[in-house]
């Protein structure tokens, strides 16, 4: 029950939480990696430096128990999540281990104890923190460290050089950005620039018409058309990464009325069982899905259901069956009574492997026990005899609420009274306890709670099965993939634009063998297999290949056929402006040939380019601050539609009286976008390649 170790869940969310963003990096790519050139052992590549799939593997495996340890279990969705921060994780570290080695960068011996222990980052705050007081406990950091180098286990010790080399790269991916940051400088004529921008006011009028006025009988899309805005729009079309878009039919096998039905059979007998048994943990250990200690809690920790009868119930009362997220569940009422909201204890951890055996390890607890009731010094049994962290602080382990220990060593204390010495045998080893303190009081209660999911039964199972085999054997290719799938009426659905290590699809949540196959088959290809997603039965056609770069015109035909077609309305709606402009005097005549109304706008700024109650009109608001008042513009092409304006005046703001505050609150504004944007760059420079869909 080290102090590390009871708050592992910390640093996993603190590591990945801040992978890339805050550059704070869980761990740093060693030096001195041979270069492997087979691919298959390869995850990646980021800056000419390899990444082995054994280390990174290895580093996933790390989160991922770490993960686990704060959420109880992982999912697909999680396992992805786990290894795209790793990954992160990765290529971050090399690059700014490159980076900062190239420049020197280092944090001194010094530095690291001050970062830790004087004048702790923000991670070392959070894992240290006393909870009484809300302040870092420099004590406990100390004294967990010293503890590091004696842990028998080891694990004490790994989480303290994990935590110091993540506090270190931290620290140097700090100065590194912070270098960055001092090269950042605006000048005068940028700050009169904004300050102008910001704000000169302007006054005008426009008439307005929107692209989609225009009848589509009056519009003929031509390949020159689209050719057109594919080459003016190219930039656009960049592909960070290969994609694939596939089509799919999925087979429904969730349970069906008579499995509903079924079930609901099964959980009522449970329920008698439940009503009539003698021993109630050992019945939830046998029926229920699941296996979770029976504990007290407190009002607020079940759910909704439960908690709005249980605190007013007699024992014995169960509740139930009920549904809830697809689970039936039935609860028991064990026990109910009044318990200490939270305790102050200190222990004695007696580690029946170093003490030869549970036995020995009993016998030695209950030998301390009775020299504390006869009066010897608890913290120095506790210094001599201790084996976690707390012998340090006098076994002391602060105050607690429930939650906060295991089971057995949290029902002793709760239970027991104050002044009390107890000794109880957990997981851990045997504990030799004393209540120094119980403080509040509440109702709490113990429930014992049978839970069973509801499942489809074999039949559901195989009949969906059968039909998406059936559909399968009567679709080679692609052709008759469609055929088939509107002959029996299917909805097929798409996966757009699928990335090579995505986990889930929308109605999909575990769809990575589906995505795995996308990225082995070819264009047209129908799966060779039918995959088992959830309660779905699917099978699918390899659609579309986008590879990484510049898109073709043919990749995006389909994604710009609206912009094309809007391209098109506006030549034809231009050409009927042009020629009601021409010989016009103003916008009243202007409007009144083309069937709009004149509409004036009043104290807009460049800043700010949105024209009220049309659109954000970039262009237009450029071209109007361009212009001389009093004339009549020609028509310009916004994203709406086509516009004709007149300038009726512009209001000049005061003399910029401060430069110097312009300048420093531009220069704040572009600092906070360096992280970000110094990374990016910095990725793109390190041609990183990445094989993880070869693996996960």
């Amino acid at each position: 029950m080290g102090f590390l170790r009871n708050r592992a869940g910390v640093i996993i969310v603190i590591a990945i939480g801040f992978a890339i963003v805050a550059f704070l990096l869980s761990d740093a790519i060693r030096s001195g990696q041979g270069f492997i050139s087979d691919s298959r052992t390869e995850v990646g590549e980021v800056a000419g430096e390899s990444v082995s799939y054994k280390d990174f593997n290895q580093r996933v495996d790390q989160n991922s128990q770490q993960f686990k340890q704060q959420m109880g279990s992982l999912n697909s969705q999680m396992t992805s999540y786990v290894v795209e921060n790793t990954w992160n994780q990765t290529v971050s570290g090399i690059i700014l281990k490159k980076q900062t080695e190239k420049l020197g960068l280092v944090v001194g011996g010094d530095e690291i104890v001050d970062l830790l222990f004087n004048n702790p980052t923000q991670q070392v705050k959070q894992i240290f923190t006393n909870q009484q007081t809300g302040e870092f406990d420099r004590a406990s950091a100390l004294s967990s460290r010293k503890s590091a180098d004696t842990d028998p286990s080891g694990q004490l010790k790994a989480q303290w050089v994990a935590l110091e080399d993540n506090v270190q790269q931290q620290r140097v991916n700090e100065k590194y950005i912070n270098l960055v940051k001092n090269g950042i400088y605006v000048n005068s004529l940028d700050a009169k620039d904004d300050y102008t921008n910001r704000n000169k006011l302007v006054n005008f009028e426009y008439v307005f018409k929107e692209y989609a006025s225009v009848p589509e009988k009056d519009v003929i899309v031509t390949d020159a058309d689209y050719k057109e805005y594919y080459e003016q729009n190219k930039y656009k079309f960049k592909n960070a990464t290969e994609t694939r878009t596939f089509e799919y039919v999925a087979f429904n096998a969730a349970p069906s009325k008579q499995d509903t039905l079924d079930a609901k059979v099964k959980i009522d007998k449970i329920a008698e069982g439940l009503r009539t048994s003698t021993n109630d943990s050992l019945f939830v250990a046998i029926n229920s899905d699941t296996k979770s200690p029976i504990v007290y809690q407190k009002k607020g920790q079940l759910e909704p259901a439960l908690d709005s009868v249980m605190f007013g119930a007699s024992k014995g009362f169960i509740y139930g069956p009920f549904f809830s997220n697809g689970t039936y569940k039935i609860a028991k009422l064990i026990d109910s009574r009044i318990s200490p909201d939270s305790v102050k204890a200190r222990h004695i951890l007696i580690n029946p492997a170093s003490s030869g055996g549970l036995d020995k390890a009993k016998a030695t607890a209950d030998s301390l026990k009775n020299l504390i009731q006869n009066g010897a010094d608890f913290a120095a049994l506790a210094a001599k005899f201790g084996t976690d962290a707390s012998k340090d602080k006098g076994g002391d382990l602060g105050t607690f609420g429930r939650g906060a220990m295991i089971p057995a060593f949290e029902d002793a204390v709760f239970a027991g009274t104050t002044g009390q010495i107890i000794t109880v045998a957990t997981q851990f080893g045997v504990h030799v306890i004393e209540i120094e303190k119980q403080i509040g009081s509440s109702q709490v209660v113990k429930l014992a709670i049978v839970d069973k999911a509801l499942a489809p039964s074999s039949v559901t199972e195989q009949g969906a099965y059968q039909k998406a085999q059936s559909f399968l054997s009567n679709a080679s290719n692609a052709k008759q993939f469609d055929e088939n799938a509107k002959k029996e009426g299917l909805n097929k659905l798409v996966g757009e634009n699928v990335t090579p290590i995505q986990g889930s699809l929308l109605g999909l949540e575990d769809a990575r063998n589906l995505v795995r196959w996308a990225y082995k088959a070819d264009k047209g290809d129908v799966s060779n297999e039918i995959f088992d997603i959830g309660d779905k039965y699917v099978v699918a056609v390899l659609t579309a290949i986008k590879p990484e770069g510049t898109l073709s015109l043919e990749d995006v035909k389909k994604q710009i056929e609206p912009d094309v077609k809007r391209l098109a309305q506006g030549k034809v709606l231009k050409a009927q402006f042009e020629k009601n402009v021409s010989g016009a005097t103003s916008l009243a005549q202007i409007a009144q040939k083309i069937g709009v109304q004149v509409t004036p706008v009043e104290n807009v700024v460049f800043a700010n380019p949105v024209i009220p109650g049309v659109a954000q009109e970039n262009k237009v608001i450029g071209s109007i601050f361009g212009s001389q008042p009093n004339k009549v513009s020609k028509p310009i092409e916004g994203d709406r539609g086509i516009y004709v304006y007149t300038v009726k005046s512009f209001t000049n703001p005061a003399p910029l009286a401060n430069v110097l505050k312009v300048k420093e609150q531009m220069e704040q504004a572009i600092a906070q976008q360096v992280d970000g944007a110094v990374f990016e760059v910095l990725k793109q420079k390190a041609k990183v390649k990445d094989n993880r869909a070869n693996f996960y």
